[in-house]
């Protein structure tokens, strides 16, 4: 296993919640790690861009607060988009070193500069990757370490086997190694341990909870779908990702014909972008999602479920 350093001892579960676009703000944030896992939210989600430092010092009172009261808290992380059309992105990672932030995630694209901003106050990077040839690039640009971002992951995801990605990935990386796709269940936990990753990443499971930032109707179709209701495409975003089925149709598209994009029209800069607002992302792992709860008690069913697959796994090795 290959912890981080600033994640050891901090973990109620091995679990890292991925930031989700609209969906991911303080509140989620602080509850995710006041029960134990990485709490994470892009830096876009604050919008005007000013309300980002407000955020940050939000989380950080916040959160030190509990862990006044001797309360496991673990750290949290804040997501930068490093792709071209981000006219906010300098200003931002700025804002991350002024705080501090115990972890950056960066998504499309890798740049030295960016984490050398990380690296110069104590900080580290995650990647996102969806195959090897950007974990090698992120790597050597300086990444501290890897998510790998598999098939069946929501919003933007790639279409890579778990299994064959990070098979291929640990053939020459032995650092910090996160796996996303599909995992809403304390036994898929277990699983992207079993398959080599430290820890696992989840992300569309926490879309159905009371601290979600979403419309209520977005938090029902979560619970009332599966997997058969995502739909793979790159319309919205230029680059493919994963969307609810119900969520294309109510926007006046035929999910089963949609077009596809130009990918040189993806854009992240400060303009206000309709997917994740009317279209939904989410992953295939929603199957195992029932009811809507408070972040902290689905947090604890995934310990529950986890500490009995651990259990049963034993016994079946115990056997073998």
């Amino acid at each position: 296993m290959s912890i981080p350093d600033v994640l050891q001892g901090r973990l109620s579960l091995p679990v890292v919640a991925s930031p989700m676009f609209i969906a991911s703000g303080p509140d989620l944030v602080v509850a995710q790690c006041s029960a134990g896992i990485v709490g994470s939210f892009p830096a876009l989600n604050a919008r005007p861009a000013a309300m980002l430092g407000d955020w940050l010092a939000e989380i950080d009172e916040r959160l030190a607060a509990a862990a006044a009261t001797g309360a496991t808290v673990a750290p949290y992380a804040v997501n930068q988009i490093v792709h071209r059309s981000n006219d906010r992105l300098e200003a931002d990672v700025a804002l991350c070193v002024e705080h501090e932030v115990p972890v950056v995630i960066t998504s499309l694209g890798a740049r030295s500069d960016v984490y050398d901003a990380v690296h110069s106050y104590g900080g580290i990077v995650l990647h996102d990757v969806i195959n090897d040839r950007f974990a090698h690039k992120a790597v050597e640009k300086g990444a501290d370490g890897l998510i790998a971002v598999a098939a069946g992951a929501g919003g933007h995801a790639g279409t890579q086997s778990p299994f064959a990605l990070v098979r291929e990935i640990r053939r020459w990386f032995d650092g910090p190694l996160v796996l996303s796709g599909a995992i809403a269940h304390g036994r898929s936990v277990l699983a992207a341990q079993a398959a080599g990753a430290d820890l696992a990443y989840i992300g569309s499971a926490f879309l159905a909870t009371t601290e979600a930032r979403v419309v209520e109707g977005y938090r029902q179709m979560i619970v009332d779908s599966a997997a058969d209701d995502i739909v793979y495409s790159n319309l919205f975003t230029g680059v493919h990702g994963n969307y609810l089925r119900g969520s294309i149709t109510a926007a006046g598209l035929d999910p089963d014909a949609l077009p596809t994009s130009d990918p040189s029209a993806m854009s992240f800069g400060s303009g206000e972008s309709k997917a994740w607002r009317d279209v939904w992302g989410s992953g295939q792992g929603i199957g195992a999602i029932d009811a809507v709860l408070p972040a902290g008690e689905l947090i604890a069913r995934f310990g529950r479920e986890y500490a009995e697959a651990v259990a049963e796994l034993r016994t079946v090795l115990a056997g073998v």
